[in-house]
């Protein structure tokens, strides 16, 4: 990769200011997530629902980027990628504000429905952003630029367990309702949001083209299907987002069962700073070590890893346990991007078409916190954690042997 820009096109064109505001998508849509981490257990206890039924948190937002990626990425292919981006801003926007009446109902259905709306922008967000980036210069620089912009999600995965904890818990320990201390950091997210859509809407972006793809659009999603390393990507997405998903699901439970004496708010903060700290770091120096190493190699280098890390997690050794549950956030870090590039891999003029069903994948974390809470239900949470370590066994595989082009 010595040689290639990484914000250069073949031509000269120099697209660093695109890439600054389509990196503050990562952020935006990583901070949404991270909030859902403290909602799973405040949930449990402010409705007092199970830990199969906290799962549906997870479930209403995954199972809206699974409705939503394909109607995305036909509007991505009809409006171009811009047009895309602020309706899935504005789909952000409104899911937020919908919070402030749900928080009014106190009820377990509204939340699910404002979480609903709100993963159909994160949607036509992820189906725009993520090939954007990975054409937005060289194809041969392709995975450490979507890593490098990944990293800013990364760091919106830390303030928003971090944000979560200090308002939400902490507004509750001081006697606010539980309900309203819901609202207030979606209200303040909904607002910035808005103004980050104003800023697309006042900004010109380039529209990168693939070329027109022959035939009609059934002709074109058979040959997708024609590409074994593509059906591999779209399996490892979805093994790769269970995991990650229930693994930030039921963090705060696993640490306070296994820990005597940590409160929520001190499990979400190890969460943020621990867990998701390592999650950014480890996508910022993946995105330099994609020079060095291949990024298949270190993709199943570091499924390897995790593989081992959730033995440790599942025998319950405490701290020892603990420690190895937000190490693996490091190591899973570059998993996303990386399969999702590796994916697109010489697919030409279907990459939109194939973004979407990459994207559609991600519905895989709308089905593990309920199995995993299911299992906990039923014995103790650190059973639940062997659907990860299954999961991980996957991705190994296609960093090993799914990536490789035909």
């Amino acid at each position: 990769m010595p040689g290639y820009p990484l914000l250069k096109s073949n031509d000269g064109r120099n697209y660093l200011f695109p890439f600054i505001l389509m990196t503050s998508l990562f952020f935006l849509w990583g901070f949404a997530h991270g909030l859902l981490d403290v909602l799973n257990k405040h949930f449990q206890e402010i409705l007092h629902v199970s830990r199969a039924e906290s799962g549906l948190v997870q479930f209403s937002v995954y199972g809206g980027y699974f409705l939503a990626a394909l109607p995305a990425g036909y509007f991505m292919n009809r409006f171009g990628y811009g047009k895309g981006i602020i309706l899935g801003l504005l789909l952000y926007a409104g899911g937020a504000f919908l919070f402030y009446p749900a928080a009014a109902s106190q009820s377990f259905v509204p939340f699910l429905a404002a979480l609903l709306i709100l993963a159909f922008g994160l949607a036509f967000l992820e189906t725009a952003a993520n090939p954007y980036v990975s054409v937005l210069g060289p194809n041969e620089t392709a995975e450490r630029r979507l890593n490098l912009s990944q990293s800013f999600n990364g760091l919106g995965w830390i303030f928003g367990p971090l944000t979560g904890g200090l308002i939400i818990f902490g507004m509750q320990s001081s006697g606010e309702n539980s309900f309203s201390s819901i609202a207030w950091p979606y209200l303040g997210i909904g607002v910035v949001v808005l103004l980050v859509a104003l800023l697309f809407f006042r900004t010109r972006l380039p529209e990168i083209k693939e070329e027109a793809s022959p035939g009609s659009e059934c002709s074109a999603y058979r040959d997708l299907l024609k590409h074994r390393h593509f059906i591999l990507a779209v399996m490892a997405q979805f093994f790769y987002v269970a995991a990650q998903t229930g693994i930030n699901s039921f963090f705060i439970n696993y640490t306070t069962e296994i820990i005597s004496g940590i409160s929520n708010a001190q499990a979400a903060m190890i969460l943020s700073l621990g867990g998701m700290g390592l999650f950014w770091a480890g996508r910022l120096s993946g995105s330099f070590m994609m020079r060095t190493y291949q990024p298949n190699k270190l993709l199943s280098v570091y499924a390897g890893i995790c593989l081992m890390l959730m033995l440790l997690v599942i025998a319950g050794l405490g701290w020892v346990s603990v420690s190895a549950l937000f190490i693996t956030y490091f190591f899973m870090s570059i998993m996303f991007p990386t399969i999702f590039v590796l994916g697109l891999k010489n697919l030409g003029p279907m990459t939109k078409k194939a973004s979407s069903f990459l994207v559609m994948a991600i519905v895989g974390g709308a089905l593990c916190p309920m199995f995993m809470g299911y299992i906990a239900d039923h014995s103790a949470m650190q059973w639940g954690f062997g659907v990860p370590m299954l999961c991980f066994a996957f991705v190994f595989y296609f960093g090993v042997k799914g990536y490789k082009t035909e």
